[in-house]
């Protein structure tokens, strides 16, 4: 066997371990998050590079811990919860998580749908949205677990694109590496307002679910294959945490480039205001020119397909679960009606949410509110669950999951606080 071969052996066997790490850590840069880290950008120049290295270690913490929950229990979050937590943990997760994870769908359909008209003026941007809303339904209802799967796995390859930006426009790298090593954080309102923004859009609850979730999906898929009863192994927690930690650095390295592209290119020229990714990518065309513009507006479309199944899939999963409903994308629709139909109507009504007054921006103040109080509240209940031995035996926390899962309540706890405290007092 040659050289190249092997390789290329290896190289196929490390590949075939990325799955719900990769997808739901690329899922977290969705248009809406693009929007987030354009602001950031746009309004702090290159001043807020340095929150990629703190909330990689933060984010890959939690999300293992999740997909350690489903890997232990054979359980999502949300039937771990139902077993060992009382169900009143349950329905406030379920109020708060329904109109967030509904309102985050809806701007982000409408941003794929306003960036889509950006590159073909001639089709009005609502057109696109219901096109939009169409495909994914049919994507997610028809086809099973493992395509849905490598079509969300290979859809993370086009967050590659905003990689690629900043090298089509000059750019000063010591600028760049003073910013992300040496920080210089300001103590204004605007400034802790977009910290706040920063890290809710990074450490979402949704991503909790889909994360323990996918892990049972996957120990299915696997007892299918090999047609029995799979006790996740020692190979297969190593395999997880390779997995979700290049997830989690991918989201960060891709959230680090939109800052840095808008930052370097916007701001430097006085364009301070960035509130929707179409305005974004409208701004970035006369100064970083038409190969900037179209990567960018071609990336947003892009992590809408892959986000939103995400998002729905997540809020389903979570029905499903509470209520004893037969779920599972490896599932026909007329096997697991009620799991398709939660998906269908949360497709539906964040379409509808564009045009019934409620903007794009609203939604995502709204869904970052929702976001933001449940966040702290969800992440203390996994560190419980993470250190029960009576729920996950031998798998229950190390010393370094604990410090960086109680840094990560803490600061996840502050800024809902602030969230909270701006929203209502200015």
């Amino acid at each position: 066997m040659t050289l190249l071969k092997k390789a290329g052996i290896k190289i196929k066997s490390f590949l075939k371990i990325f799955g719900p790490g990769l997808i739901t850590g690329a899922s977290d840069d969705d248009p809406s998050g693009i929007a987030t880290y354009s602001q950031a950008g746009a309004q702090f120049g290159l001043s807020t590079l340095w929150t990629a290295l703190i909330t990689f270690p933060l984010m890959a913490s939690i999300q293992e811990m999740c997909a350690r929950i489903g890997l232990a229990t054979s359980r999502g979050l949300t039937g771990t919860l139902k077993k060992y937590y009382p169900k009143w943990v349950l329905y406030v997760m379920i109020l708060f998580s329904f109109p967030a994870i509904v309102m985050n769908i809806g701007a982000d359909i409408a941003g794929m749908g306003a960036v889509a008209n950006l590159i073909v003026p001639k089709v009005n941007a609502i057109y696109f949205s219901v096109a939009f809303t169409i495909i994914l339904l049919v994507i997610i209802i028809y086809f099973p677990y493992h395509k849905i799967a490598a079509i969300l796995k290979y859809l993370a390859m086009v967050l590659l694109v905003y990689l690629v930006v900043p090298f089509l426009v000059k750019t000063n790298w010591g600028n760049v590496l003073k910013a992300t090593f040496m920080p210089h954080i300001r103590l204004s309102k605007d400034y802790l307002n977009i910290l706040v923004a920063i890290l809710g859009t990074t450490i979402s609850p949704y991503l909790f679910f889909w994360q323990a979730t996918m892990e049972v999906e996957e120990l299915e898929e696997r007892q299918k294959k090999q047609k029995k009863i799979i006790i996740a192994s020692s190979r297969m927690y190593r395999e997880m945490k390779t997995d979700v930690n290049t997830g989690m650095l991918f989201s960060n390295l891709v959230m680090f480039f939109i800052i840095l592209t808008t930052g370097a290119i916007l701001a430097s020229a006085g364009i301070h205001k960035i509130e929707t990714v179409e305005q974004a990518a409208s701004a970035l065309r006369p100064l970083a020119g038409d190969g900037a513009y179209y990567l960018f507006a071609v990336g947003v479309i892009g992590t809408g397909f892959l986000a939103i199944p995400v998002l729905s899939g997540s809020l389903s999963y979570i029905f499903s679960e509470t209520f004893d409903w037969q779920m599972g994308f490896d599932k026909k629709f007329h096997q697991a009606p009620s799991f398709y139909i939660i998906i269908a109507l949360s497709l539906l009504v964040g379409l509808l949410m564009n045009y019934l007054g409620i903007n794009p921006i609203q939604e995502l103040i709204y869904s970052a509110i929702l976001y933001g109080v449940t966040a702290p509240v969800i992440i203390a209940v996994i560190l419980h669950i993470c250190n029960n031995k009576t729920v996950m035996g031998e798998h229950i926390n190390k010393t370094r999951s604990n410090i960086l899962g109680t840094l990560t309540f803490l600061l996840m706890a502050v800024a809902a606080i602030f969230l909270l405290y701006y929203q209502f007092t200015t």
